[in-house]
């Protein structure tokens, strides 16, 4: 196993790949340097004498700036480096790549739907429109146990969607329309096979209002159709909405049934990449290597989605000089002023995103994880930038705004019609996300047989000189196969029903 991990030629610290003890020799390009003191994994070591108020480098790039002078050997972490500020040269669609090379004849066992869009699982969803009827929503899909449904093996389960929401919001405001395209964009994924939506009747988030804005009512024929629909208040209340919604839901089995996987291009697959838990080893393994999957994956002209904007901020440049055009990149830039605005609003600091499990694990600032977190989307072209939970129609690297919290971040990206979602993570994240299967990619080899029943890729043999591009294939192929019905150590455990988290903006009224 390698001592450090050195990233870029211009950078005056580099990585601890194990645990190093005090007075440890390491050698990093042209340093060779002893350790002043205990260095644990993933964290950072000066490699030359940094002046107070001088950059720090990682990747090559600003990370923050030294509150204080640091010896080579020294340890470089909160006590002594601060994000501070420094002007960005986004310097636009200056450096375009080309398109890659392409992969042809990849594919998966999917299932294929009316709209053309292909689905990895197939479940049924019992969607609440409110809070209010969140626990009919779930006694719902309580009825439809693993029993009751071993006479229908072709569906995945029967999934109540409930949340927080779905009042004391502004009429057709923004945070209405940004829960409307979640709640459409779950009830149209390409992973759901039917669905029937459960609503109080007196919310603001009112039931017609969110048929009409998101398609959910289809034209044509002597009628418009539009899928079930039930309001506790006009049918009497809890318990006759239970049997009401449970009857509906009976019927729709056997055509949900029907559904049968097939081989599908993988050109259909919408990959949602997410980072969380990370540590100072998530930039250096698993997120490069996820980028070397997210390449592949264009290059067979599927689409990977980057979100978590509060998680970009820093890096934002690196994305803007790979920009199709200027308006993909303009339009990047002001989803980055948009998050400058509102969480001054709050007297919130970007940098205080990395957490406390990120500070223990290594990462000090938010230009430091941002830098690491963007290797995720790998190294083509930026193609669009799209609202939280917006349908993603481009094909290619697109970036999706959202918060860097996990739950709320993946859930605007499934919403959007992500159907694959490969998730890193360091410190160790459990996270599922139901109807969509998340494949688990662990930075370092300690935290992964610490928790082998919950991981599902180890990346951290590439800091015992596995090859980044040979992890990435791995982590390529493993999406093929979760797409084919592989279920995920998350599934397995039936981690996914509680993670649906609607980003709620602006005032509860």
């Amino acid at each position: 196993m390698s001592d450090i991990v050195y990233l870029h030629r211009a950078d005056n610290i580099c990585v601890a790949a194990r645990n190093l003890k005090r007075g440890e020799s390491i050698t990093a390009g042209q340093h060779s340097i002893e350790t002043r003191e205990d260095v644990r994994m993933g964290h950072k070591i000066a490699l030359s004498q940094i002046a107070a108020g001088e950059a720090v480098r990682k990747y090559g790039q600003t990370i923050g700036f030294a509150t204080q002078p640091i010896e080579p050997g020294q340890v470089v972490h909160s006590h002594n480096l601060e994000a501070g500020r420094f002007d960005r040269d986004y310097a636009f669609c200056t450096d375009v790549p080309p398109d890659p090379q392409p992969i042809s004849g990849r594919t998966f066992n999917g299932y294929r739907r009316e709209d053309g869009r292909a689905g990895t699982r197939n479940y049924l969803a019992v969607i609440s429109t409110v809070n209010c009827s969140a626990s009919v929503a779930k006694y719902v899909a309580q009825r439809f146990d693993k029993t009751l449904l071993a006479d229908y093996p072709n569906i995945d389960g029967i999934l109540p969607i409930t949340h927080q929401g779905g009042c004391g919001m502004q009429y057709a405001g923004e945070a209405h329309d940004m829960l409307n395209r979640v709640l459409g964009g779950f009830a149209k994924h390409p992973n759901v096979g039917g669905y029937l939506l459960v609503g109080l009747g007196c919310e603001t988030g009112a039931m017609g209002y969110l048929l009409e804005h998101e398609g959910l009512i289809q034209l044509g024929g002597p009628a418009p159709r539009r899928p079930p629909v039930f309001s506790m208040q006009d049918l009497g209340g809890t318990t006759a909405t239970v049997e009401a919604a449970c009857r509906q839901l009976a019927e729709m089995l056997p055509a949900a049934d029907d559904a049968r996987r097939e081989p599908i291009p993988a050109a259909q697959l919408v990959l949602a990449t997410e980072c969380g838990g990370s540590d100072g080893n998530s930039g250096v393994t698993a997120n490069p290597a996820l980028g070397v999957a997210a390449d592949m994956l264009v290059a067979a002209s599927g689409t990977v989605i980057l979100a978590e904007t509060s998680e970009i901020y820093g890096a934002e440049h690196l994305l803007t000089r790979r920009a199709k055009s200027r308006e993909v990149g303009e339009k990047l830039i002001e989803r980055i002023r948009w998050w400058e605005k509102y969480t001054a609003m709050f007297g919130v600091e970007l940098d205080n995103n990395p957490s406390p499990g990120n500070k223990e694990g290594g990462l000090t600032t938010i230009y430091e994880k941002s830098l690491g977190a963007v290797a995720k989307a790998g190294t083509t072209a930026l193609v669009d930038v799209y609202r939280y939970a917006e349908a993603v129609r481009a094909k290619g690297f697109v970036v999706m705004d959202s918060p860097g919290y996990d739950p709320v971040s993946v859930t605007g990206m499934v919403a959007g019609g992500a159907n694959l979602i490969a998730f890193t993570t360091g410190r160790g994240s459990c996270y599922g996300c139901k109807p969509v299967p998340s494949l688990k990619i662990c930075t370092n080899t300690p935290t992964y047989e610490r928790m082998v029943a919950d991981m599902d890729v180890n990346a951290g043999v590439i800091l015992s000189g596995t090859p980044l591009e040979d992890v990435g294939r791995e982590i390529f192929e493993s999406l093929l196969e979760v797409a084919s019905g592989r279920k995920t150590k998350s599934e397995q455990h039936g981690v996914g029903e509680e993670e649906f988290c609607p980003w709620q903006v602006g005032p509860t009224l």
